[in-house]
């Protein structure tokens, strides 16, 4: 199964709008795109069928048809703005991809890093967002 066999037929792999410094993963840049546009179906069409979304603070969200609901629900309006990355391949042909970046959300912005873990199909197994923010500046977001 191929990048373009997870999305739907009116879609094409694009990776042309956005750039990430160091590095060119066509499923990450995917990642970001759909996101961005607020696509949430193609964004969870990019996991494995058990891929694993680990957002700030919440349990693992398991499972395109469950991380499109969250994304749906938790996700409306934010930008992400993904600075630069770095990919390498694990013992276990998997492959992690590193980011870091901002994500602006309709109230707040904040610095964000990225962790992927790729399958050699190229789906995300694993996405984890990890908040780059001291305590107190987390202390301010619930004000």
């Amino acid at each position: 199964m191929t990048l373009a066999d997870n999305l739907p037929a009116t879609e094409s792999v694009s990776t042309t709008e956005l750039k990430i410094e160091g590095l060119n993963e066509p499923v990450v840049l995917r990642y970001f795109e759909t996101m961005n546009a607020s696509e949430f179906e193609a964004t969870a069409a990019l996991f494995a069928e058990d891929g694993a979304m680990n957002p700030p603070f919440e349990s693992p969200i398991v499972g395109p048809d469950a991380i499109a609901s969250y994304l749906k629900a938790e996700a409306q309006g934010f930008i992400l703005s993904p600075r630069q990355g770095i990919a390498e391949t694990l013992e276990d042909t998997n492959t992690q991809v590193q980011v870091s970046g901002k994500v602006q959300t309709p109230v707040f912005g904040i610095n964000v890093s990225w962790l992927f873990i790729l399958n050699p199909e190229r789906q995300i197994i694993s996405a984890t967002i990890k908040l780059l923010a001291s305590p107190q500046e987390l202390l301010n977001l619930r004000r």
